[in-house]
């Protein structure tokens, strides 16, 4: 039998009641060509079979952790980011005592199966540039035996099977206790310099829908409030409500609007961190035109499929 070979990076996954999803994932992550030092699982208060499963898992791989928190309501706010950030803090403090050597920290969702290189693939373009602050493969759906990438900007990294050098990380602040830390932590790496990448023919395939947790009405409601939580220009949220209604299912058009222009009219905080209000309220004329262009393009067709 062949010995594990480890990259110097550690993963984390936050997990709701995910009994049905976890053994793939699991699976995946077990099969890895280059694994983890460490991947640590944070149940949040699952009252399914969720921590019977992470039970045999960390009795049969010494190299997997969980940790598990106090029952909660499912959210994708503020509470999704904190979970998550407790996955961080144990991860670098028990790597901290057990003289464990890292260099690349990750974040996988408990609804994300991974091809069998995945992480190798991404090292190696950490490698290549000393400048590339994250990375992430695509997220693709199968769909009647086929896999459709979910088209996003190009350069930006997903928030699930994203991997942080590990300086870039301590760098932004760590795991922001934020809605959307991924986006967070994608502009204070842009504005120190980090590049990011999003390589699209590394696969990941997301066994829901991003923002389908709760279902879509609600998800996409939260969406349009992070949005403007973060305080994103309104005219980008209006792009966001038509590329959203363009494509089925329509009404999460509708949920997103009702989600950022509800909360303006309530006149509900917004985000106190400076920098991150800065970048959207400068966001340039020339990133609008490009959302204009990614909604056609995305409704055009352009999905990217190929054969399992």
């Amino acid at each position: 039998m062949e010995p594990d070979l480890k990259g110097k990076y550690v993963l984390v996954t936050p997990a709701k009641n995910e009994e049905k999803n976890l053994p793939e994932v699991s699976k995946s992550v077990i099969g890895q060509k280059l694994k983890p030092e460490l991947w640590v699982i944070v149940d949040d208060g699952s009252t399914d079979g969720t921590s019977s499963i992470l039970e045999d898992l960390q009795a049969s791989y010494s190299w997997i952790q969980s940790i598990r928190l106090p029952p909660r309501p499912r959210d994708i706010t503020f509470h999704y980011s904190y979970v998550c950030k407790q996955g961080f803090d144990y991860a670098l403090e028990y790597c901290r005592k057990n003289d464990i050597e890292l260099e690349y920290i990750g974040l996988l969702d408990a609804d994300t199966v991974l091809e069998e290189n995945y992480f190798g693939k991404l090292l190696i373009e950490f490698e290549k540039d000393n400048s590339l602050g994250i990375a992430s493969g695509g997220i693709y759906y199968d769909i009647g035996g086929k896999l459709s990438r979910e088209v996003t900007t190009k350069h930006l990294p997903r928030g699930t099977g994203r991997i942080w050098r590990k300086e870039c990380f301590l760098e932004t602040g760590g795991y922001q206790v934020e809605p959307s830390p991924d986006s967070i932590s994608n502009i204070k790496a842009l504005r120190r310099g980090w590049r990011l990448m999003q390589c699209t023919d590394v696969v990941q395939i997301q066994k829901r829908k991003t923002s389908a947790a709760d279902g879509l009405w609600h998800g996409y409601i939260k969406n349009g409030w992070m949005a403007y939580y973060l305080g994103k220009n309104p005219f980008i949220a209006l792009l966001n409500v038509l590329y959203y209604s363009l494509k089925s299912p329509h009404y999460t058009g509708a949920a997103y609007f009702w989600g950022y222009f509800g909360s303006a009219i309530r006149w509900e905080k917004k985000i106190q961190d400076s920098e991150i209000r800065a970048y959207y309220r400068n966001q340039r004329f020339v990133e609008s035109l490009s959302t204009i262009s990614g909604i056609f393009s995305r409704n055009s067709g352009e999905a990217w499929e190929r054969e399992q």
